[in-house]
Formats: structure tokens, C-alpha cells, sequence
């Protein structure tokens, strides 16, 4: 079994996501639906035999070291995946990441009208988050390609691995690996304040104290992009702060609150018919009264200012999900799932309120129900490599 063959079937079903796992056949994700394969079930030899085919000497060494590795890998110009290879109980196991090789626009994602102004800023920190898979990096690798297309700034990013790759077009764009070009994102912050960028992308936050190196980098008059693993607005704001000693949430708050320009909440969800998916946004903007909730620690109250924040771009994932509903474009089921996916106790206000009023909640969807009625290879031909592979 070949992992070129294999990889050109993923392209070819446009499936996000390849799971190599003994004792089962190929699995992949499309439209967020695991799919086995119908091949011979894997083993751990042939997997390690697979990833070892498109590894660095390096990159086995260190993978044979630490029994795990992120790396990307490109096969000409017609594909690139993220990869992590992992050991589990029954040996060799990896994960594919389908990275589109054209990095889609705002216009074809959908993306809300303030994401174009996020991506016009001249300083200060915008932090997308949500769980695994639910297109951060996509959402970033648009604005920062709007970046690259519209201005002459320098932008400069830091990931693990680097995802999308862009060419300088009218900006001029400096990747940096970690593992390969830098040895941490802490490290690569601070020599980033010495290179002169005007855009700072940090693939991860993932400590305080690149948190607090990326917080600083806002100040200092520049625009920084990063990511976070949470579920809500407010949820991010509370991560931040969280990460620091209790000495330091303070002077923590008050950075934040200086140079907080807004946050992106974000999960995919089904289109109805299960053709695609489309994304789902809850996004706080950096308004003054916001900045006022997150100086004074009244983070709660973040939610209610969402609420009634929409001339200034903001909305609540609530409000989200209902319109993409009304519309049509996700079905009832999905909604209900994406709103309880969502939901915050502690800010989540009581049911049976309208929309803008306190109280309004996921709880509305009655109503609307109601009222609705590595290395470059060549890959493969896909109609060459395809026999053998269906689901």
C-alpha cells in the first residue's frame, strides 16, 4: 500500500483528514464523517514503512526518540499536509491534514465583514480560537492573504509546523518552523521584536510566556494573530488571564485590556445535505466598554455586551447558528448540537428571551422552528491510483 496512492484518494474525495491505525483499513473525514476505506486492514509495520517513506533522517530519529511529531509535507505543487505521527498501543499511528495548496479568500469563506477590518489593523491582538478542526488555521491563512495582497507591511509567522505557505506578493512574508527554524515560540517572539515585522502571526499560545511575549508585541505597536483552544469569547479572555500566577493577573489584565482588538470564536458545521461545511462565528470586538469589562475582571458580563454589540460587528454563536438555520444552509439537528457545543453556563443567560434582550439563549431554536415552519514528490494521477480505494 502506497502513501502516495493513498493521499491522492484524500484530494481526489476532498477529505480533510487521513487516520492511519492498526488493525484498521485507511479512515478518512469528509464533510466532518469518519469513512473507512475499503482496503486490507493496516499494520503497525506497514504504517511506520509509510512515514518513514516521507521522513527526514532527522525526523525519524526524533520520531523514534519521543514516539511522536509534527511535520508538514508537500508533494509538488498540488498538495500539502500537516502530520502527526504518534504511538498508541498497537504501534505505529499517524494523522493526515489536508492543506489546500490556493489559500481561499474571505469572500469564498464566508467570513464575517469585520474580519476584513481585524486584518487592517496597525497594532494590537486578534485571537481566533475553538476546538481542533474547526478552521483556524484557514481562517487566519485569509487574513493574513489579504494582508499579503493589500499592503507593504512585513509579516512574520511562527508555527508548529507552518501550515500554508505564503508567497510575498505586495507584503513580504518571513515562515518560521518550530523544530526546524526556531527552537520555541517564546524564543522566536523575542527575536521577532528585533526583525522588524508589522504583522506577528503565533501559531499557538500555548504558555504564559509566549502569551505574555505576544501581549507585549501588541503593545509595542504591532498587529499579532493567534491561536486558542476554547469554546467561547469570554472562555479565551478567562484562558489568558488563567495561564499567569496570581501576582501577575493583574498587570495580565490590564495588558490585555489595552491591546485586545478582538476574538473569533469559531467550529464548522454541516451543510444541510451533508455537502460541505460552513463555519459558525461568535466574535467579540475591542470596544471600549469591552476593554472596561476585562480591566474591572467582569468577564460575565462580556456575553450580554455581544448581545447588543452587532453594529460594531459583534454576535454571539447563538445569533450565528440561528441565522445560518434561517437560512437554510444547516438543518435543524446541526443546529441544535452547534448551540449546545457553545454553550456557557456561567455566561449563558436564562431561555425565552428574544434576541438582544438579557436572557436570550440557544433555547430560541423552538421559536425559530416555530416561525420557520517534507519532501516534494510527484503525486500520482487520482484516476490512476484510484482502484482498490472506495469507501
Amino acid at each position: 500500500m502506497d502513501i502516495t496512492q493513498l493521499l491522492a484518494f484524500v484530494m481526489q474525495n476532498s477529505a480533510s483528514d487521513l487516520h492511519l491505525s492498526a488493525p484498521n483499513p485507511p479512515i478518512v473525514r469528509v464533510f466532518g464523517q469518519l469513512k473507512r476505506i475499503k482496503a486490507d486492514n493496516l499494520t503497525s509495520d506497514t504504517i511506520r514503512g509509510m512515514l518513514y517513506s516521507i521522513m527526514t533522517d532527522d525526523q525519524r530519529a526524533e520520531y523514534e526518540k519521543n514516539l511522536e511529531i509534527d511535520f508538514a509535507i508537500s508533494f509538488g505543487e498540488k498538495a500539502r499536509f500537516r502530520v502527526n505521527a504518534f504511538t498508541n498501543r498497537q504501534g505505529a499511528a499517524a494523522v493526515f491534514r489536508t492543506i489546500p495548496s490556493v489559500v481561499p479568500t474571505m469572500e469564498e469563506l464566508e467570513l464575517p465583514p469585520v474580519m476584513k477590518r481585524f486584518a487592517e489593523l496597525e497594532k494590537g491582538i486578534v485571537l481566533v480560537t475553538g476546538p481542533t478542526g474547526s478552521g483556524k488555521s484557514t481562517t487566519l491563512a485569509s487574513i493574513i492573504n489579504h494582508i499579503n495582497e493589500n499592503t507593504n507591511k512585513h509579516i512574520l509567522t511562527i508555527e508548529d509546523p507552518v501550515e500554508f505557505y505564503h508567497p510575498s506578493k505586495k507584503a513580504l512574508i518571513n515562515h518560521r518552523e518550530l523544530g526546524t527554524d526556531t527552537k520555541s515560540f517564546a524564543k522566536a517572539l523575542k527575536s521577532a521584536l528585533r526583525e522588524d515585522p508589522d504583522v506577528i502571526l503565533v501559531g499557538e499560545m500555548r504558555d504564559y510566556e509566549t502569551i505574555g511575549l505576544a501581549l507585549t508585541a501588541a503593545e509595542t505597536g504591532h498587529l499579532v494573530f493567534g491561536t486558542l483552544h476554547s469554546n467561547s469569547a469570554s472562555k479565551t479572555i478567562d484562558r489568558i488571564i488563567d495561564v499567569f500566577p496570581t501576582g501577575d493577573k493583574e498587570m495580565v489584565r490590564a495588558m490585555l485590556s489595552s491591546s485586545i482588538q478582538g476574538v473569533i470564536a469559531q467550529q464548522l458545521l454541516r451543510r444541510t445535505g451533508g455537502k460541505g461545511r460552513v463555519g459558525a462565528f461568535e466574535i467579540l470586538v475591542g470596544t471600549g466598554a469591552v476593554r472596561n469589562l476585562i480591566r474591572e475582571n467582569q468577564i460575565p458580563q462580556i456575553y450580554s455586551m455581544m448581545q447588543t454589540g452587532s453594529r460594531y460587528g459583534m454576535t454571539t454563536m447563538e445569533d450565528s447558528v440561528m441565522n445560518l438555520l434561517e437560512q437554510g444552509v444547516i438543518d435543524e439537528e446541526t443546529a441544535r448540537l452547534a448551540t449546545l457545543k457553545s454553550s456557557d453556563e456561567e455566561n449563558s443567560p436564562k431561555a425565552g428571551a428574544a434576541p438582544g434582550q438579557e436572557g436570550y439563549t440557544t433555547s430560541a431554536l423552538g421559536g425559530l422552528r416555530m416561525a420557520k415552519a517534507g519532501q516534494a514528490k510527484d503525486v500520482p494521477d487520482p484516476k490512476k491510483t484510484e482502484e482498490g480505494y472506495a469507501f
